[in-house]
């Protein structure tokens, strides 16, 4: 009987752990690499996780970059498993107010992406509180539009912001993750000083599957010991 009461205890102390049994990884890689100008072939980077538990509840990306100017680039991000995250498409580019084709033309990134920023990074302009200029700083969400970069001012208007940091969740963060980044027009170049991300995992759900299965045989065999 005491026995019994122990490993219930035990077990439901297991699952209390893996309530809080998030991973968190991250890094930063310096490139200090120059982004082609006007060459779609661009510039792609990648790093590789390895033995990291559970499978994706979020990730950010940290992005460094100067020179050139921001509206020219586009950017994404690939996971191990093929999906894709839209991080910069041509920020600025809009119909509202008359087309501007161009995007903005300020110069650099020293940026956190998250599903969670206040604003989406392709209207910064406009976004509260108000830009100051220079490198644009602060965490913003990506941008998120899986679009062509070269659509038409009005696309990127009424482009559904789809392709967000969200697409990785439930994913197993191990293998290779690949960052893409292009600049689209002639004039001014940019360079890839730093990029880095961080990804945060729970427990896979085989594995509280397996607990809690095994709490509630012990919770059984506790009755029927009464």
């Amino acid at each position: 009987m005491k026995t019994i009461k122990l490993t219930i205890f035990a077990a439901a102390m297991l699952v209390g752990a893996l309530a809080q049994g998030q991973a968190t990884v991250g890094f930063t890689n310096t490139v200090n690499a120059v982004v082609p100008d006007a060459n779609p072939t661009g510039l792609i980077v990648s790093t590789n996780l390895s033995a990291v538990p559970g499978t994706i509840s979020s990730v950010t990306v940290a992005l460094d970059i100067t020179g050139g100017f921001n509206g020219d680039l586009y950017a994404y991000l690939v996971d191990p498993n093929g999906n894709i995250s839209i991080l910069l498409n041509r920020v600025g580019v809009t119909a509202i107010g008359g087309n501007n084709y161009f995007g903005y033309g300020n110069t650099g990134f020293n940026v956190v992406l998250s599903d969670a920023g206040p604003a989406n990074i392709h209207y910064y302009q406009t976004a509260s509180p108000s830009y100051s200029g220079g490198q644009l700083t602060g965490t913003w969400q990506p941008d998120a539009r899986n679009i062509l970069p070269n659509s038409a001012p009005g696309v990127f208007d009424s482009a559904a912001t789809s392709a967000d940091l969200s697409v990785f969740n439930n994913m197993v963060p191990n293998g290779q993750w690949t960052l893409f980044i292009a600049d689209l027009s002639a004039g001014g170049t940019s360079t890839l000083v730093s990029w880095g991300l961080t990804v945060v995992t729970v427990p896979e759900p085989q594995t509280w599957a397996l607990v809690a299965g095994g709490l509630g045989t012990l919770v059984a065999l506790r009755r029927r010991a009464r």
